[in-house]
This record gives structure tokens, sequence and C-alpha cells, in this order.
């Protein structure tokens, strides 16, 4: 085979490659929200309403930054027992 032949082969196939790793991807990002929604009903439940605070709070506790969501649910006012609570449920 030539060399120029084997270029567009080559090329063919990467991009076959990561096409399938980016239809791959949204599959594995998806289970991120439901910590979330499970982190901000546990606040709910607990009598406190949802801010802009909160939700990013419980994304850092579905991503696993336990510490940081802890830290900005109590900064937001919710006491040290419901924030780290609900931060065990984002995770």
């Amino acid at each position: 085979m030539r060399p120029s032949a084997r270029i567009p082969g080559i090329l063919a196939a990467l991009v076959l490659a990561t096409g399938g790793i980016v239809i791959a991807a949204p599959a594995a990002t998806a289970a991120a929200p439901a910590g979330v929604q499970d982190c901000e009903q546990y606040v709910a439940q607990h009598g406190k309403k949802g801010t802009a605070g909160v939700g990013q709070a419980c994304y850092e506790g579905s991503i696993g930054n336990q510490t940081s969501c802890a830290a900005s649910l109590t900064a937001v006012g919710i006491s040290a027992n419901v924030a780290s609570g609900a931060c065990r449920a984002a995770h």
C-alpha cells in the first residue's frame, strides 16, 4: 500500500474511534444530576429552601468533594447535621 493511501485510512480510523468516545461520554455523566437532586431534596425535607448556593454545594458533593459541599451548605444557613446528611445523599 502506498503511503499516500495509508494516511486517509489512518485518519478515518481515528475519526471513528473518537466518535465512539463522544457517544459514550454522555452516559457517564448521566448519574450526576440524580445525586444533586437527592441532596436538594434532603435539604428541602429538613425545612430549608433551595437556593443557587444549595445547588452548587450539592454538585460539589455529587463529584465527591464532601468538605466543600458541607462548608458551602453551612455558609448559606443550613445546620451542620443537615449539611452532612445532604452531602452524603449527593454522593
